[in-house]
């Protein structure tokens, strides 16, 4: 199985990439994973063209949104990490993902979304320094995580599962619930 990771955080030893890791820990040797740091990407921002709708691909000259863009396509499944900024994903995952709308999804001929990526799978990581349980009782990482679910859905992606870290100003490690939490969805993740 090939498993592509999308880590959207800077910090090469952040919550977020330590959670992404306790998940690809867990998976059985055999399967390709391959971890791609989002914010080292060079990609020229969307300008809205909306040519890709019709294309099936982004019209931009080709930079490391096309890339990845293919190893989406390739992959069988996606591990999904994003700080949570504004109550939202972070702007290079959402690039990414702006530039890659051909990618997850077309459009019939009446206009209704046709899902790319149909029956594969995904998880959704996110971590964020408001205090538990203020991170859902505010949008913060409730709204990263529907942020990247609608993607995902409009995709035909099956999400197996998310994992959120709150609070990470004041705790800085991973409790050994949320370990085995990950450790479970790295399992999901591969389940046939």
């Amino acid at each position: 199985m090939k498993i592509v990771v999308l880590n959207g955080s800077p910090r090469k030893k952040g919550m977020v990439a330590l959670l992404i890791e306790a998940i690809t820990e867990s998976l059985s040797p055999g399967h390709d994973v391959e971890w791609i740091d989002v914010c080292k990407l060079n990609m020229k921002f969307c300008t809205a063209c909306m040519a890709c709708r019709e294309k099936g691909i982004c019209v931009l000259p080709e930079d490391d949104a096309h890339s990845v863009g293919k190893k989406i396509q390739d992959a069988d499944a996606l591990v999904i990490g994003t700080p949570t900024h504004w109550g939202n994903m972070c702007a290079p995952m959402k690039l990414l993902f702006d530039r890659n709308v051909p990618v997850f999804m077309g459009e019939s001929p009446k206009g209704m979304p046709v899902p790319r990526q149909k029956g594969k799978r995904a998880v959704v990581v996110t971590a964020c320094t408001t205090p538990w349980p203020f991170n859902f009782i505010l949008p913060e990482s409730r709204g990263a995580i529907r942020a990247v679910r609608e993607v995902l859905h409009y995709g035909g992606y099956k999400i197996v599962g998310t994992i959120t870290k709150s609070g990470t100003k004041k705790s800085k490690e991973i409790s050994s619930s949320l370990a085995a939490k990950a450790k479970r969805l790295g399992e999901k993740l591969i389940q046939r």
